[in-house]
């Protein structure tokens, strides 16, 4: 193409110059032309005035205008004494004017003085019609060239673009057919335009080495494919190729790329595969894939991957958060109706993570499994989606699970954890409400860990029961030390101690150890955790009772739980989760609910509290629906305790 660009800049050089040197000469015709009008019209003007009798100014006006154009004209006597005057305003080609005038030409008013009969005429003529036709002309002798300039080109191109196009059709078919079986294929040499006819010796030499090492090289190729890029089981792509895709278009992209990973864990294999036999841990591990697959489906560009015989990585380009989230609860919801249909305890969870171009993949892979491990505190088939940059940083500090291990450790000996307490505010002054205790766990540096963090590894690491003994512990030190014990406090259990029978022990020993301190506590279990296994759930309630304290299960409404549970268990309140209260006052259908189930409540005995409430309207339309209390920003944030 570089042939054809010379070409196009010689053509407009050439164009231009014509160009030019036609203006040049059209400018010197148009004016000889004015100057001859300009001599004409002085000379027919100077005849007029010599036989002019009568001294009326009127008279010798329309006398001029019948005669010229004039584009002003002054009529006056010697002594400037003013007879008659005409202009005609505006310029109909100013283009050609300035033309004109660059060129040296003026113009200006001509002044013819006659003392004879003492008058004197000041006029301009009015050259529009010739300067029309100079402008037209011009336009036309400067567009020409350009126009006649540019044909050959045109021509030229089009006739290169013919021959490259049957050459690049030709080398295709090559390719095509050398692809689709390189043993057969013949090229059609006689294709190839004959100015391009010395490829053919090149081509011919390339077609034959490359057939002589496709075979070989698509053998080995295919082998290690399948081998090291595909899952048998479920036929997608493994962790091989998952690590290859992210590090090439992910990892070492320029070009801003932002999405969504997911990491899908089956967490029912293991059992499967001892109760039932592999072929059914295999089928099960295809239905999930082929529920993923049909989700995933709907998102443009998204890839799927087996990492390991229990997880699934799935990649969601160009995904925000909130796509995200609709994506997990549709992922949810379709592994609660597998969950039906196989009678399995769960199916699998679900741990989310954004990511950007240039993000390691180690830290990717961290934050998700720190993701799975919070999804699994909560219902079955549960997800969690990680938005917190702290997650984020403690993934690109290293922290996989034996740092999180040495981390854990290093708070459960040093006692490196701090207190705050936020209030439930009671709705009216026969309600009974307390002041929640949260944890914040520090590092040897004394900076903050992330708590939701640092709970799901302490689960996962199978260090919670010791964490829970320790807070409990600190709470009760502080408690006394402070000397608070005219006040409530409400304390969160995992429901790994719930269920745990060594802890429920120490539990009730130390609290009667400090029974006037225990008849203030309220101790917070999540609906999940108790509908684990209800009759240690009853035991622990009832230990609870026997020690004088309370029981709050707290994000109450997030499972399917009937009042008959809650009549067996008797606990003292329920915390309704925060997705009911949040824009409460805008939603009718939260509304309903919240009335329905503080209704119910209330005929057992139960105290029904709010949390993150957030703003005065949430607060407002809670108290109108009879809420007990009310937890959030709004009602007070969390304060040292």
């Amino acid at each position: 193409m570089r042939i054809l660009r010379t070409l196009l800049i010689s053509q407009l050089l050439s164009a231009v110059i014509l160009s030019l040197a036609a203006l040049a000469v059209l400018v010197i015709y148009t004016q000889q032309q004015l100057e001859a009008d300009e001599k004409s019209a002085r000379m027919a003007i100077e005849q007029i005035l010599e036989h002019h009798i009568t001294g009326d100014g009127k008279v010798l006006s329309r006398q001029l205008d019948r005669s010229f154009r004039l584009k002003s004209l002054r009529i006056s006597q010697l002594d400037n004494t003013m007879l008659h005057e005409q202009n005609i305003n505006g310029d109909k080609t100013p283009v050609a004017t300035l033309l004109l005038e660059l060129f040296g030409t003026q113009f200006k008013n001509q002044s013819i003085r006659n003392e004879q009969h003492n008058v004197q005429v000041s006029y301009q003529l009015d050259f529009s019609a010739r300067l029309a036709q100079f402008q037209l002309m011009v336009l036309v002798l400067f567009l020409l060239p350009f126009l006649i300039g540019w044909l050959p080109v045109l021509l030229s191109k089009s006739s290169i673009t013919r021959s490259y196009r049957r050459t690049t059709a030709a080398v295709n078919e090559l390719i095509d057919r050398f692809i689709k079986d390189p043993q057969k294929a013949e090229p059609d040499w006689q294709k190839i335009p004959p100015e391009f006819s010395d490829i053919n010796t090149a081509l011919q030499k390339l077609a034959n080495y490359t057939r002589s090492q496709y075979n070989e090289m698509a053998s080995n190729a295919h082998q290690i494919a399948e081998e090291a890029y595909k899952d048998p089981v479920t036929q997608l792509p493994n962790r091989n190729r998952f690590v290859q895709f992210y590090e090439e278009n992910i990892r070492q992209n320029d070009n801003n790329e932002f999405g969504v990973f997911a990491i899908t864990r089956c967490t029912e294999l293991q059992s499967l595969n001892q109760t039932r036999g592999y072929q059914e841990g295999d089928n099960y591990v295809r239905e999930v894939a082929d529920l993923i697959k049909k989700l995933s489906g709907t998102y443009k560009d998204h890839k799927i991957y087996r990492l390991n015989s229990s997880d699934f990585g799935i990649l969601l380009p160009r995904v925000t958060p909130k796509e995200a989230e609709n994506f997990a609860l549709q992922l949810q919801s379709r592994l609660n109706e597998y969950q039906k249909m196989a009678e399995l305890d769960s199916v699998a969870y679900t741990g989310l993570v954004t990511y950007e171009s240039g993000k390691a993949l180690g830290e990717l892979l961290a934050v998700a499994d720190t993701s799975i491990s919070l999804a699994q505190t909560k219902q079955p088939n549960a997800w969690h989606l990680q938005k917190e940059s702290a997650g984020l940083e403690m993934a690109s500090g290293g922290y996989g699970n034996q740092n999180w291990r040495n981390v854990i450790d290093d708070v459960l000996t040093n006692h490196r954890i701090s207190l705050l307490a936020q209030l439930i505010q009671p709705s009216n002054r026969s309600a009974k409400a307390y002041s929640e205790i949260l944890v914040r766990f520090k590092t040897q540096e004394g900076q903050i860990l992330p708590t939701a963090s640092f709970l799901a590894m302490a689960e996962k690491l199978d260090r919670i029961v010791a964490v829970d003994r320790l807070i409990i512990e600190t709470a009760l030190v502080t408690i006394k030390n402070k000397n608070l014990q005219d006040q409530y406090f409400g304390l969160n259990l995992s429901a790994r101690c719930v269920h745990d029978d060594q802890f429920i022990i120490w539990l009730e020993r130390r609290l009667l150890k400090d029974a006037h301190i225990a008849a203030k506590l309220v101790f917070e279990v999540t609906e999940f955790g108790l509908q684990q296994n209800l009759k240690t759930s009853k035991r622990f309630i009832d230990m609870v009772h026997r020690a004088g304290a309370r029981v709050t299960v707290e994000k109450f409404g997030v499972g399917i739980t009937s009042f008959k549970f809650f009549r067996d268990l008797k606990p003292d309140y329920v915390k309704m989760d925060g997705s009911y209260t949040r824009h409460i006052n805008e939603d009718k259908n939260n509304q309903y609910f919240m009335r329905l189930m503080i209704d119910l409540a209330h005929r057992i005995g139960v105290g029904v509290f709010a949390e993150s409430v957030e703003t005065q309207e949430e607060k407002h339309m809670l108290e109108s629906l009879f809420i007990d209390g009310n937890q959030g920003y709004y009602v007070g944030k969390p304060a040292p305790l």
